[in-house]
């Protein structure tokens, strides 16, 4: 896999690499990874007595959507590569009872949830793994928070740009390292974002944490929570499988607490960003920090 931004060409979107990426959704990394978000996400789900309206967008293979509807919740899922939408469709098949009636698949994309949705529809808005496929954050942080119901949580997974260099480090994978930490620093000096050639094969973009957390928070969102997503299990083989149970749980295990304490979680492949939309009636931050 080649490490060197500069020696690919712009990515032509996730589509590029849907092949490959759904050959591995088995293996340790794809699993490490769902396995953390969940356990994330669940930590901060609002209290409620009924089924939370959620809103997946990107939502891919629909592991998290699915999860949710098996729950009992009620989930709209918004994808735009239709061969995308053919696998969740086969995975929703799958959920007993009226749990596949929970759950709604349109075809959209992060930039354009106005023509798809109500507006304030939603308790859960989650973006997992799209920001890196779009030009910038901006336009689609304007969605998605457009699309959050008063206290609803928003969820945002990306690819972690301050620590592009640490996993060919950890391979020793030397030129490689050097090839992104040169990236960083061009960043840096430009004030623009890094890039990245991704494991399977599309140049994508990496946004830095306080960036993005800026970004998120212009929106009139708090940022409630941040982790680290795979800090110690991204050396892996990318065809290293799942191990048996009991081993897979003391990985996530330590993930998880690696991906919430500092100053582990920094060096993370992903950040999960975890923000609250203000409540009924209640002044944003923003409001009480510039009266």
């Amino acid at each position: 896999m080649c490490d060197d931004p500069r020696e690919a060409p712009a990515g032509a979107g996730f589509s590029a690499g849907l092949a490959p990426w759904l050959e591995r959704l088995g293996n340790l990394r794809n699993v490490v990874r769902q396995q953390l978000v969940a356990r994330q996400l669940d930590t901060h789900l609002p209290t409620t007595d009924g089924p939370l309206r959620v809103l997946d967008v990107g939502a891919g293979q629909g592991t998290q959507a699915i999860r949710l509807a098996r729950l009992g919740h009620d989930v709209t899922a918004v994808e735009p590569s239709p061969e995308m939408r053919e696998v969740f469709t086969r995975a929703a098949a799958a959920l007993e009872g009226d749990a596949r009636e929970r759950v709604t698949l349109l075809d959209g994309d992060a930039t354009a949830l106005s023509q798809l949705t109500s507006p304030a529809a939603y308790d859960v808005v989650m973006c997992h793994g799209v920001l890196m496929y779009l030009p910038e954050p901006g336009p689609a942080m304007v969605e998605l928070a457009r699309c959050a119901a008063p206290g609803a949580l928003v969820s945002v997974v990306a690819r972690n740009a301050d620590a592009l260099a640490w996993r060919p480090s950890m391979r020793h994978e030397w030129t490689a390292a050097l090839h992104l930490l040169d990236e960083q620093e061009r960043a840096l000096a430009d004030g623009s974002d890094a890039f990245y050639v991704n494991e399977i094969g599309i140049r994508a973009r990496a946004d830095r944490l306080d960036e993005l957390m800026a970004t998120v928070e212009r929106e009139g969102l708090r940022v409630e929570q941040w982790y680290g997503i795979r800090v110690a299990s991204d050396d892996v083989a990318l065809d290293t499988p799942a191990p048996p149970p009991d081993e897979l749980a003391r990985i996530v295990e330590v993930e998880e607490r690696l991906g919430r304490t500092d100053p582990y979680r920094r060096l993370g492949t992903l950040v999960h960003v975890v923000a609250r939309a203000p409540a009924v009636g209640q002044m944003t931050w923003l409001d009480a920090d510039h009266p």
